[in-house]
């Protein structure tokens, strides 16, 4: 917590600068647009709640999938890494017993502290996410009092960049700032936003979106125990190696895709089941391989052997991606993620809706990709599938052709250009 006045002070000056670089991996003339961003924060904070005499900054980032396409509901191992988009927060305790958030654009969310059991009314509403993250603050033994956010977010919605996730973690990292001494790590303030979204919010999700959120940079996550994933946090460069994230909004519509997304995990477990087991990662894959004819036999569903052979390469894969990252070898993790794209197309069939052959927007994306890459970048399908994004990586020599070929068909501002931010869910110091 820092005097108001000085903070924005200090921002205008320039001392946050150095922090700033580091949060956001951008350059020293870059750090204006953010400290202008924190500037207007604290301001609209002062203009909802009223002069404060001190202030705290806090930010975590939107994720993005890297590998692992659809291998979590299957307790496999996946890869994500944050990105420079994110939520902010100006926060302060305000004395009360009463948590008041307000985030840009949309109605304040009050919490009274002495009514934190479940409410049904409350489900996918934000107001049970803030709800269910103070719980586990206090069950852990923590004296969470009242205060005051404002929020604001730049997490591109619809983009596959989860802003649900990014507003979980900042959440839990006010409430870890203000009132536990910064004493949870990264992981706990993950599993707390999985928590409220669970139980609190009602929609079932694994922990891969928070876990890229809150612990920054890239993460490899093995969930073989979904009680107790490994996580590992990788450290990568991008713009080391000269090339830039890029998410391309396919503008096609998500409308009823709601039993294609749900296809995949239960045919993949309908697999799983032939064997007696409720996943694929409890399957050996050699004996699935020796298996292929009589469950063709039992289950009558080519594409869900399709399906989970693209859950045992992927899976095979993501832990090849892990160790190029290691090796530091781009070339070999471009291969994968290559080859991750082909996998998803030919075997996961999440490109586009056997419902709507004539609607294959995310498939003309990847088209344009290949013939503008070739093999100097990379590219795949980015999250669920079917409409919304897809990931490309591409040299900083051919980012601005491929920006304007891209958009030339796709539509104006449809490909955002990003980079892996090395620091997840922070408090500005």
């Amino acid at each position: 917590m820092h005097n108001i006045n000085i903070v924005k002070d200090m921002l205008k000056a320039g001392v946050y600068n150095e922090q700033l670089q580091n949060i956001y991996n951008c350059t020293d003339s870059e750090t204006e647009f953010y400290a202008k961003r924190y500037i207007r924060v604290i301001d609209n904070f002062e203009s909802t709640f009223g002069k404060k005499e001190s202030i705290a900054l806090f930010s975590a980032p939107g994720r993005t999938e890297i590998g692992g396409n659809h291998t979590d509901h299957q307790h496999g191992c996946v890869i994500a890494g944050s990105v420079n988009l994110d939520v902010i927060a100006a926060a302060a305790p305000n004395g009360t017993n009463v948590v008041r958030i307000k985030s840009e654009g949309y109605p304040m969310d009050i919490i009274k502290l002495d009514e934190l059991e479940i409410k049904e009314d409350e489900f996918e509403m934000a107001a049970a996410l803030i709800r269910g993250i103070i719980k586990k603050f206090v069950d852990l033994g923590y004296s969470v009092g009242g205060f005051d956010a404002y929020t604001v977010s730049n997490v591109l919605k619809g983009s596959g960049l989860s802003s649900s996730a990014a507003f979980e973690v900042l959440v839990g990292t006010v409430i870890n700032g203000l009132f536990a001494n910064g004493e949870v790590d990264a992981t706990e303030i993950a599993k707390f936003g999985k928590f409220a979204e669970n139980i609190y919010y009602n929609k079932p999700s694994g922990l891969m979106d928070q876990m890229a959120s809150s612990v920054g940079s890239m993460v490899f996550i093995d969930f073989k125990s979904t009680e107790k994933p490994v996580v590992e946090k990788l450290e990568f460069d991008l713009k080391k190696h000269g090339h830039a994230l890029c998410i391309i909004d396919s503008g096609a519509d998500h409308a009823d895709l709601t039993d294609e997304y749900a296809s995949i995990p239960a045919e993949m477990k309908e697999i799983a089941s032939y064997f007696g087991k409720k996943y694929l990662r409890e399957i050996d894959r050699n004996e699935f391989y020796d298996n292929i004819h009589n469950i063709r036999l039992k289950i009558n569903n080519d594409r869900a052997i399709l399906r989970a052979i693209h859950f045992f390469d992927e899976n095979d894969r993501a832990i090849s991606e892990m160790q190029a990252i290691k090796n530091d070898d781009f070339e070999e993790f471009k291969r994968l993620v290559r080859e991750s794209g082909y996998s998803s197309y030919m075997y996961l069939q999440n490109i586009f809706s056997n419902n709507m052959p004539k609607k294959q927007a995310v498939s003309l994306v990847l088209a344009l990709c290949s013939e503008i890459l070739g093999d100097r970048g990379a590219y795949r399908v980015h999250g669920g599938g079917f409409a919304g994004t897809v990931q490309a990586f591409v040299p900083f020599d051919m980012l601005d052709d491929f920006k304007r070929r891209i958009e030339d068909v796709v539509g104006k501002d449809s490909c955002h250009i990003l980079s892996i931010r090395p620091v997840g869910g922070c408090e500005l110091k």
